[in-house]
């Protein structure tokens, strides 16, 4: 095994270097445009109930234990008055 020391640029001239690919890669990279977010649509009003944490009804045993129960809740989501059609 042979031992070889120097600066990056040695080593790239020693060994025929990739530098300059490298170098073009990343430069194509940097030119990429930059896509605007499109806007958020707002949540509808079963979403906005299961998001609020006083509203969460989960299991308390089971396999399920400390998982949201969405069938209680949608139960008693369509008892409130936006949940009513």
């Amino acid at each position: 095994m042979v031992k070889v020391e120097g600066t990056l640029d040695e080593m790239y001239e020693l060994f025929g270097g990739n530098k300059k690919a490298i170098r073009q890669t990343s430069q194509k990279a940097s030119r990429k445009p930059i896509k605007k977010a499109s806007p958020k649509r707002p949540l509808n009003d079963w979403q906005k109930y299961v998001k609020n944490k006083k509203k969460q009804i989960k299991y308390k045993s089971g396999d399920k234990k400390g998982q949201l129960n969405l069938k209680a809740m949608s139960r008693a989501f369509k008892k409130t008055r936006k949940g009513k059609k």
